[in-house]
């Protein structure tokens, strides 16, 4: 038997009215020129109609419409109201959409979620990918296991304190770190709206309740293993001997060293001197923000005799003091295996920034500031600001010089 409708048919057609197909499908055309599809069926003795959708010759054709139809009657026969179907069909998706929903929101509100994320909010502003991993690590191996997969919302301090006891008083540095951490990834959910509740791993007046601080356990455990709280640093008195020492050294680290001392400068700094740096026609060395610990450029007063030491070093690829690997500058313990070598455990590379400072203020004029500004330090006060508006570079020739002039043994007591 023929249907009573075709496709063209159905596309075509404009006469007002329901016009039938088969199965009960009828297409209904209203005034407008609308066309819809209905369905027409008998329940419990009562008539009704059931809409199938608007006509669409790609989205709900005459074929999608009579599939529609044939669904909906198995419905009729079945004893449901069409209708009602809807409803449940809606309300289950509704519910599985809310589930779903939620299920993302309960991973993205974690802790351990929020905290990837404030991680990827905030790298730009970690200019040393090392810090950026550090973060990431800390918070991996101290703070996840414990609360990584908790709601963000529901962490107590108690929580907090779980990832912080077993590490307070043997990595005291460590635990200071990742509670410091811990209290920006809360700050960051509370701030996104993600917590309503107060940081728990705030320090001032919750966790200092707690713990001990920082600095006084640390102090104390330096104190009780015999040290004096300071970077092992070599008296100033022994100092031209020292150097006399070094000088009998061989390699690059040998040379960087001999560098460090005289410039007072920092251990990265100078591993990563490269010779676009330096002008010593000028007699200065230029170490840009990214290498300073304060992120802001630096002009070092090289003395005469750290012109003679670069003067006579190979010029080999970009960096003053290159490593063993090409391309590579001298690696992060070659200075402190160096000592070790010349059997000076006692003693540290950062601390011949206290015996530069040591020897300035107990043997010399120069005023401390200006030592201070020599090694780069933040000067607090504001008498001290206006006191050093400019970098003092030409009074920092002078003191440099006579620093040089000393640790080379040219100065006598």
């Amino acid at each position: 038997l023929r249907e009573m409708l075709t496709a063209l048919e159905v596309e075509n057609t404009k006469k007002i009215g329901r016009h039938a197909d088969s199965n009960g499908l009828y297409l209904e055309v209203d005034k407008q020129g609308n066309k819809r599809w209905v369905f027409r069926y008998q329940l419990n003795n009562h008539r009704r109609w059931c809409g199938l959708g608007s006509y669409d010759k790609k989205a709900n054709t005459l074929a999608m419409a009579r599939t529609a139809a044939m669904e909906t009657k198995l419905l009729v026969r079945q004893g449901i109201h069409p209708a009602d179907h809807k409803v449940v069909i809606r309300n289950q998706a509704e519910a599985i959409n809310l589930q779903q929903k939620n299920t993302r929101e309960q991973i993205q509100d974690t802790f351990a979620a929020c905290a990837l994320e404030w991680i990827g909010r905030k790298e730009t502003e970690w200019g040393n990918p090392k810090h950026r991993l550090q973060v990431k690590r800390t918070l991996e191996v101290y703070a996840f296991p414990a609360i990584g997969n908790m709601p963000i919302a529901e962490v107590s301090v108690d929580d907090v304190k779980r990832c912080l006891d077993v590490i307070w008083g043997d990595k005291t540095e460590t635990a200071s770190r990742v509670r410091q951490r811990m209290e920006s990834v809360f700050s960051y959910a509370i701030a996104s709206g993600r917590r309503e509740k107060q940081n728990p791993a705030q320090w001032k007046g919750l966790l200092s309740n707690f713990y001990g601080s920082p600095q006084k356990v640390k102090r104390n455990a330096r104190i009780a293993s015999g040290s004096d709280c300071h970077f092992a640093a070599l008296p100033y008195k022994q100092m031209p001997s020292f150097v006399l020492a070094l000088g009998a050294q061989q390699g690059i680290a040998a040379l960087a060293l001999k560098f460090t001392i005289l410039t007072a400068a920092r251990t990265g700094s100078v591993r990563f001197a490269r010779w676009e740096q330096i002008d010593l026609e000028k007699r200065i060395w230029t170490v840009p923000a990214a290498h300073m610990k304060s992120k802001r450029e630096f002009r070092v007063a090289l003395s005469s005799h750290c012109c003679t030491l670069l003067s006579e070093l190979p010029r080999v690829g970009a960096y003053v003091f290159p490593g063993g690997k090409i391309g590579e500058p001298l690696s992060t313990g070659g200075m402190l295996s160096l000592l070790k070598r010349m059997g000076r455990k006692d003693i540290t590379v950062h601390g011949f920034r206290s015996t530069f400072r040591d020897y300035i203020g107990e043997e010399t004029g120069f005023d401390y500031r200006l030592a201070e500004f020599a090694l780069a330090h933040v000067l607090s006060s504001s008498t001290e600001k206006a006191y050093a508006r400019g970098d003092l570079l030409e009074k920092r020739f002078e003191l440099m010089e006579h620093w040089g002039q000393y640790a080379m043994g040219g100065v006598t007591e």
